[in-house]
């Protein structure tokens, strides 16, 4: 299987899908194996995808030291990953948690990114706070669904800090545009998937310097793709459109009748979106 050192030593993986251009994918989480992200929906068939596994997840070893979990202590990888596959310059996609990380790497090394794709991005990196009241508008379009009652009775539990374990599990159908096995069998795995660790240390205090991430990326010209899901409580559609504020070349978009896996929920919508974007 394929593999690269990190500038610290630590053995980390990568899987190849398709054929085409290529495409270096940072999953979410954070910290989470990239089996879920799958061939995102058939993009494979556009693009060779690049799908790296971060250190401590998948198939990557485990680092000496934990505190290089850190987001900002990742970028060394994702840098040492583009030098490895002989690569001026990337196209570089990102989801959920892991568009940090990608905000980060173009911080630092924005002459080695071509087109930068962040697909439900986490705003955490800039400072964007995510309000209760976008969340709770957000959460009320689905209304009409047979397991919202429940869902938006532990998602309330949770917003007023009175969550048990269950509520996480009952607020699960808000995070799919559909809550069919697909979405069932996609949600079961995460438990397997995500090391818990080190994504406590992913989002550790000095993992984010708000400012001179909101400097930088007022100066970065490449063209940025962000993909909102129309139902995604992680990242609403408000809070990705302020994002897309701070960039000079935002190209951003809403998925229509998305949650937070736009290429599990419309598949052909998505990859349509994406390889327009990465022309």
């Amino acid at each position: 299987m394929p593999a690269f050192t990190a500038p610290d030593g630590t053995e980390l993986a990568y899987d190849v899908l398709g054929e085409g251009s290529p495409l270096i994918v940072i999953p979410g989480g954070p910290m989470q194996d990239p089996a879920y992200l799958g061939d995102l929906g058939g993009l494979s068939a556009h693009h060779r995808l690049i799908k790296l596994h971060l250190r401590g997840t998948g198939r990557s070893a485990a680092p000496r030291d934990p505190a290089t979990y850190r987001c900002d202590r990742l970028i060394p990888d994702v840098e040492a990953l583009r030098a490895h596959l002989g690569l001026d310059r990337a196209d570089l996609l990102a989801h959920s948690g892991g568009t940090n990380l990608a905000l980060r790497y173009a911080e630092g090394h924005p002459d080695r990114i071509r087109r930068l794709a962040l697909i439900t991005p986490s705003p955490m990196a800039p400072g964007i706070t995510i309000t209760a009241d976008d969340r709770h508008a957000t959460a009320l379009l689905r209304q009409d669904e047979p397991w919202f009652p429940t869902a938006f009775a532990a998602l309330e539990a949770i917003v007023s800090g009175r969550s048990t374990p269950d509520s996480w599990q009952a607020i699960a159908p808000f995070r799919y545009g559909h809550w069919d096995a697909t979405a069932q069998a996609h949600q079961a795995a995460e438990a397997t998937q995500r090391n818990n660790e080190a994504a406590a240390v992913y989002v550790s205090e000095g993992a984010f310097a708000p400012d001179a991430t909101r400097t930088a990326l007022a100066g970065f010209h490449q063209p940025v793709l962000l993909l909102a899901g129309e139902f995604d409580l992680n990242s609403p559609p408000p809070a990705v459109a302020a994002l897309a504020d701070l960039l000079p070349a935002p190209h951003f978009t809403t998925q229509t009748g998305a949650g937070h896996f736009p290429w599990l929920d419309d598949p052909s919508r998505f990859v349509s979106t994406t390889t327009a974007f990465l022309i």
